[in-house]
């Protein structure tokens, strides 16, 4: 593109136009672009919200670093393990804990549950202090073993803390031989008082968990030194991505080191797809909205019929004509994308700001009530990318127009 092409494109962009509707299709293509790429900066936004809203819920549960074993379920030796970990420069904390499958009984009502094991000191590893509804966290107090439950938990069995009545806890026996003539002998059992009730907002989370001291698990999953998984805590200070791959290196490929992102692979995995798929459907809209700049570049040519003879006969060549009618179709498509974008970021700011927009459903069960949107830079850069491509593609489809305009 050289100085003369853009110079007359830019001007043939701002002057107006002689015929009225030439005017109104060049403000309805820009409008249409603004609009489209206005909606883009939206949607991405707000699932870049929902990405932020994940991973901070899920943060007051998931540990920073997750380890377990590549192939099975028990990580044998666990305490050594453990030992190995925290040896690490780097690491703050490393503990065992051992997750498994059981039933909860209360008062005659019972359900299946994920009952977690736990060491003391678990608290400070992840924040379920932060989340705690109602009572406290406690699970050892020096005499007794107490449990923690999931507001799931809570409401299904109907108990809470303080009820003198404890919960109790049957885990299948994973060895030795079942008596048929004694059913209830397959299970080992546990009674445990509850003293707290959290919630984070999360099904996976809030549905069936129930948190116990790790002595109690051991005993009922028969367990003595193994555990299901050990979860890391890095220094405030160290970088999270080197301390993964010095525990990776030194455990070998036997184990599988985990950050919280990796932990809920599943649930980013599907915001992402959802956000591009959007994303998608939405340049298929930006396509069909381009098209009219393929008519208000078409009726500019039969207009500027004039300019372009006089260009010819001021030695302009066949191409260099073409080229002004490419640029300021892509100038329309830019000058839109700019447009686009600024009023998406005022539309995100206001709702930061202010909340316009709210969630449908019952409020009292929703994590946020307005949608929550959070603007990413490289979001802008694609966006803007996209619109560029899509405008300068319609704008070439001009040139044939212009061939046989030219060649008349």
């Amino acid at each position: 593109m050289n100085n003369f092409t853009l110079k007359i494109a830019l001007r043939y962009l701002k002057s107006k136009k002689t015929h009225n509707a030439v005017n109104i299709i060049s403000v309805v293509a820009i409008c249409g672009v603004v609009i489209t790429t206005a909606a883009m900066v939206c949607v991405l936004s707000v699932f870049n919200g929902f990405s932020s809203l994940i991973g901070s819920k899920l943060a007051k549960l998931d540990p920073p670093i997750m380890v377990n074993a590549a192939s099975g379920k028990a990580i044998s030796n666990a305490d050594s393990i453990v030992a190995a970990i925290a040896s690490i420069d780097g690491v703050e904390m490393a503990l065992p804990t051992i997750s498994d499958h059981a039933l909860a009984v209360y008062n005659g009502a019972q359900m299946p549950v994920l009952l977690k094991g736990v060491p003391d000191g678990y608290e400070r590893l992840t924040g379920i202090n932060d989340v705690i509804i109602d009572g406290n966290y406690l699970l050892n107090d020096g005499y007794n073993q107490y449990t923690v439950l999931s507001v799931g938990v809570a409401l299904q069995l109907g108990v809470r803390p303080g009820f003198v009545e404890g919960v109790r806890i049957l885990a299948p026996k994973r060895i030795g031989n079942i008596n048929l003539a004694n059913p209830a002998g397959a299970f080992r059992s546990d009674t445990m008082r509850v003293t707290g009730v959290y919630q984070v907002e999360q099904s996976d989370y809030d549905r069936d968990m129930m948190y116990v001291p790790i002595e109690s698990a051991r005993f009922l999953f028969n367990y003595p030194t193994e555990a299901t998984g050990i979860e890391v805590s890095p220094t405030p200070d160290a970088d999270e991505a080197s301390v993964i791959a010095a525990i990776s290196a030194k455990l070998g490929e036997e184990y599988t080191v985990k950050n919280r992102l990796m932990q809920q692979a599943n649930a980013y995995r599907m915001v992402n797809i959802e956000k591009w798929v959007t994303f998608l459907l939405l340049g298929f809209i930006m396509v069909i909205a381009t098209f009219n700049v393929i008519g208000t570049l078409s009726l500019l040519i039969i207009e500027k019929d004039a300019s372009i003879a006089t260009f010819r006969n001021m030695g302009a060549t066949n191409k260099q004509i073409t080229r002004i009618f490419i640029t300021e179709g892509w100038l329309i498509s830019l000058v839109g994308a700019v447009a686009g974008i600024a009023i998406g970021l005022i539309l995100c700011w206001a709702q930061q700001t202010f909340g316009l927009i709210e969630l449908q459903g019952a409020t009292e069960l929703l994590v946020v009530k307005q949608y929550p949107v959070e603007v990413q830079m490289t979001d802008l850069v694609v966006v803007f990318a996209a619109v560029a491509v899509v405008g300068l593609l319609t704008s070439m489809a001009t040139s044939i127009v212009m061939r046989r305009k030219l060649h008349q």
